[in-house]
């Protein structure tokens, strides 16, 4: 089993315990250059609101988008744009992901931000 394999079966644990408790859910993927933010319906079918270092705004700020600055960007902005939409309480999915590093950055903006988890 590779490591993508592995975090791919993390991941569905996951989504499914939250799928469960039919909470929105703030999913979290990252790559080596970006970090990506999204929050879904309780039901799962729609994005609600989306964050990326990938976006113009956010990349013309920050040059390198792979690094912890660019994540605590990024829950910044995803939080920001989930309280403009009334959203206050998510689940968070960190898509098979250790909680450290980019990941953990991110999460601790967005609750700096004002979602709670």
């Amino acid at each position: 089993m590779d490591k993508k394999v592995a975090r791919l079966r993390r991941a569905r644990k996951t989504r499914a315990k939250i799928a469960e408790l039919k909470m929105m859910r703030l999913a979290v993927f990252r790559s080596n250059c970006h970090i990506y933010a999204q929050i879904f319906s309780g039901c799962g079918t729609q994005v609600l609101a989306t964050a990326s270092t990938a976006e113009t705004g956010l990349r013309q700020q920050m040059p390198n988008g792979g690094n912890v600055e660019a994540a605590k960007a990024v829950g910044k902005l995803i939080a920001e744009r989930a309280k403009a939409k009334g959203i206050d309480e998510v689940a968070f999915d960190r898509s098979g992901f250790r909680y450290h590093g980019r990941i953990r950055a991110l999460a601790e903006a967005a609750r700096d931000g004002g979602l709670k988890f």
